[in-house]
């Protein structure tokens, strides 16, 4: 599972990093895995990723659970949820292509705003469901 895992998070940012509108409105392609000190605002990172395996006798799959974050120190949540809207559409229902997997579905389970107080800076959280099979 750790290799669809990260196959998926690959995907994920391959897609995120080809969408025109987006990297615009970032700045430029602005995706982290772990975010690099002094970086400025907007931008997104990878969050809480878990997995859970569905395999069969006969098949071999897993159920993926990531959060992706938008982090924008616009004044209001606006720049915040219009940044979160352009990284739903580039990713739900989506067939991205992994590398050594292949991806069923694709879908936002839920999504949430909030400032955070310590930052001083809007937090958007996408939650996405994805399931996995093994070629």
């Amino acid at each position: 599972m750790t290799a669809a895992t990260l196959d998926l998070q690959e995907a994920v940012f391959a897609a995120l990093k080809q969408e025109p509108a987006l990297v615009a409105a970032l700045g430029g392609p602005r995706f982290h895995d772990v975010t690099p000190a002094g970086l400025g605002f907007p931008y997104v990172t990878f969050g809480r990723a878990s997995a859970y395996d569905w395999s069969t006798g006969t098949e071999s799959g897993s159920e993926h659970f990531f959060s992706l974050h938008v982090w924008s120190k616009h004044k209001g949540r606006r720049e915040a949820l219009e940044l979160m809207e352009l990284v739903r559409t580039v990713l739900h229902g989506r067939d991205l292509a992994l590398s050594g997997h292949h991806l069923v579905n694709l879908r936002l389970d839920s999504a949430q705003a909030r400032y955070d107080e310590d930052l001083s800076a809007y937090q958007g959280t996408l939650h996405f469901r994805a399931v996995v099979e093994a070629p």
